[in-house]
């Protein structure tokens, strides 16, 4: 696609300029002219208002396709050391929800090289069906082969939504299959859903800096795809059912890959697995200093928790980045979710709604946070937490 402006019809009245959010247009000797950052969002040619600019779709993608052709819902997992990642079965759930409302059938698809065992197990989270891509070098992820494999798998089953964990590596094959197949994306969904109307799939992302919640759809082209964060859904109870398996070998070999893996390096001294913890107490700029995070430690070492914080933490250096929470960082369902010295920007509260139980201990009483916390102290943090802390050791001392 490609944004098209008319020089004999441009008025140079500069209203594209100022609706373009990106500031991708500029007067030019008074004639509107597109920057290399347009990402073609096309709010210009809805403002012109001598109609010069239009958006110019490619020949493949302005071809109408026939909708009926596409059903089912497919769920594209992905695996490191032969261990699944959890956001496979936890989309495995929104995509049991999608596919009974669509009344079509759940597929769970998976690359790799040992998991002949394994896919009976897979059957108990509820799909209708199996297809498992299996090769030797497929133990390992190569983002050619994943998209040259799912992309061939797509065009031949046409499936209607796809859905994909917004991990690394989902969010590196993910757009270059809807590239190669011309289809929507829309990525970091934090809710999905069907409209009854068109049964078109409902995407749910932040934008515009998390300040403004959008829904997309792509009503034109199919696959609808999505990449969801991992821990805003919740895997389904397991069930016993029958589930058809399809096995599908590939020779592949090195040579059909542009890239080789020469060594696998884990540069995490001390992973930090948020994402499982079941307690969780967070800082944020409140807390004041890197010095006074101690304090929130202490808070975590009492109850046993880990310790997060919001992304203004990590910018200032009081927090390492893979214990960052929210939007720009990793998505968390804890049991208990304390947030300490955080006002509550929907950036942060993105990564984190889905907590059981969340307490708020800020000084503001009118900070956002409140508005989505079960509990809230409204207090000096440096004051309150002292007082948690003592009253915590004395309830675990009487239980010992």
């Amino acid at each position: 696609m490609s944004i098209i402006i008319d020089e004999d019809q441009c008025t140079g009245c500069g209203n594209c300029v100022d609706s373009c959010p990106y500031g991708a247009i500029e007067l030019e000797n008074n004639k509107a002219i597109v920057l290399p950052n347009c990402n073609l969002c096309g709010i210009c040619v809805e403002n012109c208002p001598v109609e010069a600019i239009t958006l110019e779709r490619d020949k493949v993608s302005r071809e109408k396709i026939d909708l009926s052709q596409y059903k089912g819902v497919w769920v594209i997992a992905e695996h490191y050391k032969k261990i699944v990642h959890k956001v496979a079965f936890q989309l495995l759930g929104k995509g049991r929800e999608l596919s009974n409302l669509l009344d079509s059938k759940l597929t769970f698809v998976i690359l790799g090289a040992n998991f002949d065992e394994e896919i009976r197990k897979f059957s108990e989270y509820g799909m209708d069906e199996i297809i498992y891509i299996k090769s030797p070098l497929l133990k390992d992820y190569y983002s050619d082969l994943y998209v040259k494999v799912i992309s061939e798998l797509i065009e031949e089953h046409k499936p209607e939504i796809i859905l994909i964990g917004a991990t690394p590596t989902g969010r590196d094959f993910a757009p270059r299959i809807a590239k190669r197949l011309h289809a929507g994306l829309t990525a970091d969904c934090t809710g999905l859903d069907i409209n009854p109307e068109t049964k078109n799939l409902l995407q749910t992302r932040p934008t515009f800096g998390g300040n403004i919640m959008a829904t997309i759809r792509t009503p034109f082209s199919r696959p609808q795809m999505a990449t969801v964060r991992p821990g805003i859904f919740k895997a389904p109870k397991k069930i016993k059912k029958e589930v058809q398996v399809k096995i599908i070998d590939y020779n592949f070999t090195e040579e059909d890959s542009v890239s080789k893996i020469i060594k696998i390096i884990n540069t995490s001294k001390t992973p930090v697995n948020l994402e499982d913890a079941k307690i969780i107490v967070a800082g944020g700029r409140g807390v004041g200093s890197k010095e006074n995070f101690k304090l929130i430690e202490d808070l975590a070492n009492v109850l046993g928790a880990e310790l997060g914080g919001s992304r203004i933490t990590v910018e200032l250096n009081w927090l390492d980045p893979d214990r960052q929470i929210g939007q720009t960082g990793v998505t968390v369902s804890p049991k208990l979710y304390i947030a300490c010295g955080i006002s509550g920007a929907i950036q942060h509260i993105v990564g984190m709604e889905n907590s059981n139980i969340i307490v708020a201990i800020n000084k503001d009483p009118d900070a956002p946070i409140f508005n989505f916390a079960h509990y809230g102290i409204v207090g000096n943090l440096h004051e309150i937490i002292p007082i948690l802390i003592e009253e915590i050791k004395k309830i675990t001392l009487n239980k010992e």
